[in-house]
């Protein structure tokens, strides 16, 4: 897996075993920054990816400009691997390994990126439970019930879709 654009550009990562993670296509992680670009200034901008995978997104944003990412990863094996990603690309951030619902933080983050296993059904309480945002981004593969959030956005990738929340 490559970064797809940024001071990092064309710069390879480890990606866990496929039986365990989903990485986000390069197309999407394009989409995704391509559409947050409209709407918020990266630099100065913090990012949270609550289900960590590879690592990727969070080493997007840096590559884009945001100034600090956290990345949270349940497992042990994949978290070794997103810190190891980090450490060869001289690239560092707050990482946290436990499970996504268990995550607490007064912190408010400018984006945040939600990508749980598609069928885990934890959608619902992982939106209940986020912290303070500006925009939340969820990769899900159907329709999903979203309350007391705005969609600001949402685009198609086969079978991906990208909603983009605000308060």
């Amino acid at each position: 897996m490559n970064i797809t654009a940024g001071t990092l550009k064309g710069r390879k990562i480890i990606a866990p075993d496929t039986n365990l993670v989903r990485p986000t296509l390069s197309k999407v992680r394009m989409a995704v920054f391509n559409v947050l670009q409209s709407y918020i200034e990266f630099e100065n901008s913090s990012f949270l990816d609550m289900f960590g995978g590879s690592g990727i997104m969070g080493l997007e944003a840096l590559s884009r400009g945001f100034k600090e990412a956290t990345v949270i990863e349940k497992d042990k094996k994949i978290f070794q691997i997103i810190k190891q990603n980090y450490s060869a690309l001289g690239q560092t951030a707050d990482f946290f390994n436990i499970d996504t619902l268990s995550f607490k933080t007064d912190k408010n983050f400018d984006v945040i990126y939600i990508d749980p296993p598609y069928y885990a059904g934890i959608y619902e309480q992982i939106l209940k439970i986020i912290p303070e945002f500006k925009i939340c981004i969820i990769e899900h593969p159907e329709d999903i019930k979203i309350e007391k959030y705005n969609i600001l956005k949402q685009k198609v990738y086969g079978d991906k879709v990208l909603t983009f929340l605000t308060k």
